[in-house]
């Protein structure tokens, strides 16, 4: 995905940036928090490696809500990568991996303003400001805001739709680069400051935290980030080359969610070496190195229990990962890492991914690969304390929570084929990939709607996915893409075996594009729209509720519909309107109990569709070249 693509939905944060892929699903995670969700082949996001620049970045305490502190504007370019990822980017990579690269200072243009507004009081400023010192050095400083103080209630529950809050985020990037000598170095220091309220709309942190006089919450998060990456390429040996990765992260946040409280803490450290070079030709490549993880988690809850669970979590890997490649119709990448965990002991993570031209304008791919993760229950699930369910971990003898790691296999195939449809350019791809846990951290949100249960597989725990894209040029400067995605995601909770909920088996998806021809002064209409149908969704069990606080068994199907208009006056400027969920649909009982937040029977996380209307928007963008 490049900027071309990403622009399509004038993302303003990397949540939603996939809105035009097929590949990701986006869904919000509750109906308090405002907070958008991804999945990849029928998994959350904390199975999915979130990389910056192929450095780790979204983990941890940043899980539930990282996405959100990446402005869109900042991005260069996304590379999706289903199934097992490369071992070189870590052990954790289960249902595949996603990286985005930041804009590089080199390239970058001196001005950059991108300035958004919707209806629903939502305000954000991006700026770019970009100096050359020299040949070989330059720097950009990024600014981004934003802020929403209106508060919307569309649907009448009586709680904020979006919650209000503000952000202020500052990146500082400089890179450097020597050709003659073989040397590109990149230094990053970021600050981020978010702060957000939820919650009824009589809601006064002031005089209501921590009573009962009305349902709040308030999420304050602080985050401090110093990276660098340097490369070296051997000038008399091109292709030989050594790289060296640093990244130091804090990431504080303080919260509350009615009367739970939830208070992290995490400084981490990351730091990868890597050595490429051949092996008697350039058909023959390897990648080896060492990285080393540090993790300092000061981490608190108070919900039917108060506990500390702070602690350091730290790792030394070593990995070898060689590249076979033909040069013409085949090729190969096999690798594997030892990693030893302080925690999750010393283990083995093995990759495998091909490459097959049969014929021409054809690609065929398959992989396996293990991936092997430490569940972060609480700052993974932060919507479920948007709810009065209690909180119970079974296993007490695990080596975090009390639960051991979780360890998957993810195998993978697909085939892609371009072609002519009278003249026409179009492609076809299918996939099916299949994850199977052989240990899970289990969330039964099924055992009981007043609780949620926390514990060790015991059975079977799978995600089997399917996507058949086809893509097609009818006529010049019109694009349409559409894709059938089917999910089979079940897993063995303590009652019976059963379809993931809130996980549509069906989904469908199409994407039209269209451009006019770009005139001598740069002047074009640029038109998009954007249909996804879900199907029916299981819903967690709510029989054992009073008549009035039940669910149905499944949610029924519905389709949403997003556009947008962009009119570009010349090559330094540009104006946008779009318009999302334009069918208006809503979801009914978006939060189960809303009548008394303080009852038994009070969740907020059964969110399964929109939760507001139609929201319209409109901004500019602004260039210095």
């Amino acid at each position: 995905m490049g900027q071309k693509e990403l622009l399509k939905a004038a993302c303003c944060n990397l949540s939603e940036s996939f809105s035009t892929n097929p590949s990701i699903d986006v869904n919000f995670s509750d109906a308090v928090t405002g907070n958008k969700q991804i999945k990849m082949l029928g998994l959350t996001s904390p199975y999915i490696l979130m990389t910056e620049e192929n450095i780790p970045a979204i983990r941890g305490a940043s899980q539930a809500y990282g996405l959100s502190f990446v402005p869109g504007t900042w991005v260069e370019s996304i590379q999706i990568t289903k199934g097992a990822g490369s071992v070189i980017n870590g052990y954790e990579s289960i249902s595949g991996q996603i990286n985005y690269e930041i804009l590089k200072p080199i390239n970058d243009i001196p001005f950059f303003v991108n300035a958004y507004g919707s209806m629903d009081g939502r305000f954000e400023l991006n700026t770019h400001f970009n100096q050359k010192y020299s040949d070989k050095l330059s720097s950009t400083l990024f600014i981004h805001g934003n802020s929403r103080q209106t508060k919307n209630d569309m649907n009448n529950d009586g709680f904020l739709d979006n919650p209000i809050g503000k952000q202020v985020n500052i990146l500082n990037r400089w890179q450097y680069n020597d050709v003659e000598k073989g040397i590109v170095s990149f230094f990053n220091v970021r600050y981020m400051k978010d702060d957000k309220q939820s919650g009824q709309v009589a809601f006064n942190p002031n005089i209501d935290k921590f009573t009962t006089n009305a349902w709040g919450s308030e999420i304050a998060t602080e985050k401090v980030e110093l990276s660098n990456k340097t490369g070296y390429v051997f000038p008399d040996m091109p292709y030989q080359s050594i790289g060296f990765q640093n990244s130091f992260q804090m990431n504080k946040q303080d919260s509350y969610f009615g009367l739970n409280q939830y208070n992290i803490n995490q400084k981490s450290y990351y730091s990868n070496l890597i050595f490429n070079s051949i092996i008697s030709n350039t058909k023959n490549k390897f990648a080896t190195g060492i990285n080393f993880t540090y993790d300092d988690y000061n981490e608190n809850v108070v919900l039917n229990f108060a506990k500390d669970f702070s602690r350091i979590d730290n790792s030394v890997g070593a990995f070898f990962e060689y590249t076979y490649d033909n040069l013409d119709n085949f090729s190969l990448v096999a690798g594997a890492r030892v990693d030893n965990h302080n925690r999750l002991g010393t283990f083995v993570t093995p990759r495998l991914h091909m490459r097959y031209n049969p014929w021409k304008n054809s690609v065929l791919r398959a992989s396996v690969g293990r991936g092997k993760r430490a569940a972060n229950i609480f700052a993974e699930n932060q919507q479920l304390f948007a709810s009065s369910r209690s909180f119970a971990i079974l296993n007490n003898d695990g080596k975090l929570y009390g639960l051991n790691p979780e360890i998957a296999w993810n195998y993978g195939m697909s085939f892609s084929q371009s072609f002519k449809v009278f003249g026409m350019d179009s492609e076809i791809a299918l996939d099916y990939y299949v994850t199977d846990f052989q240990n899970q951290a289990v969330v039964d949100l099924d055992y009981s709607p007043q609780q949620v249960l926390f514990y060790n597989l015991k059975g079977k725990s799978f995600a089997n996915s399917l996507q058949a894209e086809f893509s097609i040029e009818p006529i010049k400067h019109l694009n349409v893409k559409s894709a059938y995605k089917f999910y089979d995601v079940q897993t063995q909770y303590t009652t019976e075996q059963l379809q993931r909920a809130l996980q549509a088996k069906h989904r469908f998806f199409t994407n039209v594009a269209f451009e006019t021809h770009i005139k001598d002064k740069g002047q074009q209409w640029k038109f998009d729209v954007t249909y996804n149908w879900l199907g029916e969704q299981r819903l967690p069990n709510t029989a054992s509720n009073l008549p009035q606080y039940r669910l149905e068994e499944y949610a029924t199907s519905f389709s949403v519909f997003n556009a947008q208009v962009t009119r570009t006056f010349s090559s330094v400027f540009e104006v946008y309107v779009g318009g999302e969920n334009i069918g208006n649909y809503r979801q009914n009982n978006a939060i189960v109990g809303v009548d008394n937040p303080f009852g038994a029977y009070f969740d907020s996380s059964m969110v399964y569709g929109p939760i507001f209307g139609q929201m319209y928007y409109a901004g500019l963008r602004f260039k210095i070249k």
